[in-house]
């Protein structure tokens, strides 16, 4: 009880302080000098924790600052982090018995987390790609389920690196040569429909595997 009043207590602590401050912290980045990695990169964390702000409008704003390799080298880290404090938050600080009994409840979301603990490597990293899917979802679905911490810490990590090199280029880009953008767009559009029929095919192909009565 005191380990989940503490999370929630932390975490409320948090959120009005993002809320207050958070365009201040955007300013502080844009300028700074670009010798404050370190401190941009736990903005970044706390940021993508909780998103006053949209974390893609964050992420331009880092690499407009700090350029597109640096630039996406914080973001990335600064996601990545926030998703694991997210995990651990809700795996350890007391709300998994909960969330797994509403999960494993209905059917439909029963059958969902199945699939996901049997294939959690290639769901999280897919999933992570596809930007329309939110990061809380997955964070909060992979922190449920039985999935090992560091096998969802490495797709997770392995997930998020195309979208935050995006962002992070899309902010310099903005800045340096505003046509480019245009292409990076359609771009990444592309990789993204690849990215979800390849998805959709290995779903597909799963589900049949594990209907067919023939497999050995």
């Amino acid at each position: 009880m005191y380990r989940k009043i503490s999370v929630i207590t932390g975490t409320f602590f948090l959120i009005i302080v993002l809320f207050l401050y958070h365009e201040s912290f955007l300013y502080w980045i844009q300028n700074t000098e670009q010798d404050h990695l370190f401190l941009t990169t736990v903005i970044a964390t706390f940021m993508s924790f909780f998103p006053v702000i949209p974390y893609p409008v964050v992420g331009g704003v880092i690499g407009a600052a700090y350029g597109p390799t640096i630039g996406a080298l914080i973001i990335w880290a600064g996601s990545t982090l926030a998703s694991f404090l997210f995990f651990s938050l809700i795996r350890y600080g007391g709300f998994q018995a909960f969330g797994t009994k509403v999960l494993l409840k209905y059917a439909a979301t029963k059958k969902l987390t199945l699939l996901f603990e049997q294939n959690a490597f290639m769901s999280v990293t897919i999933m992570r790609m596809i930007p329309v899917i939110p990061s809380i979802i997955i964070n909060a679905y992979a922190a449920l389920s039985r999935v090992p911490f560091v096998l969802y810490a490495i797709a997770s990590a392995l997930g998020k690196i195309p979208s935050m090199m995006l962002f992070a280029i899309a902010g310099h880009t903005i800045v340096t040569n505003p046509i480019d953008l245009f292409y990076m767009i359609a771009g990444y559009g592309a990789f993204l429909a690849i990215i979800y029929l390849f998805y959709k095919t290995w779903l597909g192909k799963v589900e049949k595997s594990k209907t067919d009565p023939n497999r050995a």
